[in-house]
């Protein structure tokens, strides 16, 4: 398999399997966790990635896998040229505050770039996938890919009363939301995990810029959606934003998600 749009609807049919051990946790009582960097977990988060790594074991076989809770449980393998990112549930606190506004994200990375990527919000009945182009469908847990009603998405271009800017809803940021002030944000709205990448793709938002600490399983499928729909994803001064840090842990820097990126 080496289009990117099938690529990118085979790992929409992996997050529509792992969305079923999602939705049955978060319809029942369950107990948040703290792992040791203090962020938080659930036996959802555990249970997806399960079902995500033994789908992309047959789907891409040998291919390496960073996964948010293998890594954090020591499993690291060398990433290479060509790797795949997994976070299984991304926004475990908008899981816990049951707002809806959770995702579940896998997405393939080539030479640093994520080239094809699947954002998955179960609780919100809604999935984004990005290739080639970026499409958008409703879909339950468990769906059948071939059933779902896909339609593509693109970015806006900047509306004349401002642009509307995305922030963190569980953490504030406060070099970010500056940021987008002073780049014509008239707006700021809170949005959980990575829909706020889906969000500028579809044409709903403009800008997300984040200071604050990131890894690169939480965005890169974020961000292969949003490319796909037209958007980009830089650093702060506007340089490509790069996957494969394994110097540096995997952590991401500062980055800015655009809906059109500013020339020069």
């Amino acid at each position: 398999m080496t289009d990117a749009d099938d690529i990118a609807f085979a790992l929409a049919a992996i997050c529509l399997h792992a969305g079923v051990p999602v939705m049955n946790v978060y319809a029942n009582d369950f107990m948040p966790e703290q792992k040791a960097d203090r962020s938080p977990v659930t036996e959802a988060d555990r249970l997806a990635e399960a079902v995500i790594l033994d789908w992309l074991k047959r789907l891409m076989p040998g291919v390496p896998v960073l996964a948010e809770e293998s890594f954090a449980a020591g499993v690291r393998p060398e990433t290479g040229a060509r790797f795949l990112l997994v976070d299984p549930v991304d926004g475990t606190r908008e899981f816990i505050d049951r707002n809806g506004e959770f995702t579940i994200n896998i997405a393939l990375v080539e030479h640093g770039v994520p080239v094809a990527g699947c954002v998955y919000a179960p609780a919100l009945g809604q999935i984004y996938a990005g290739g080639r182009r970026a499409f958008t469908a409703a879909a339950t847990p468990g769906a059948d890919i071939g059933s779902l009603d896909w339609r593509p998405i693109r970015t806006r271009a900047a509306p004349k009363d401002g642009l509307v800017a995305l922030t963190s809803r569980s953490r504030v940021d406060e070099a970010a939301e500056r940021f987008a002030r002073e780049h014509g944000a008239a707006r700021l709205v809170p949005t959980g995990s990575s829909l706020k990448f889906c969000k500028i793709a579809e044409g709903a938002a403009d800008l997300y810029p984040r200071f604050g600490a990131t890894m690169e399983w939480d965005i890169a499928a974020g961000h292969a959606v949003l490319a796909a729909a037209g958007g980009a994803v830089t650093t702060p001064g506007g340089d490509p934003f790069t996957y494969g840090k394994a110097d540096a842990g995997y952590q991401n820097g500062p980055f800015v998600a655009w809906g059109r990126a500013p020339a020069g």
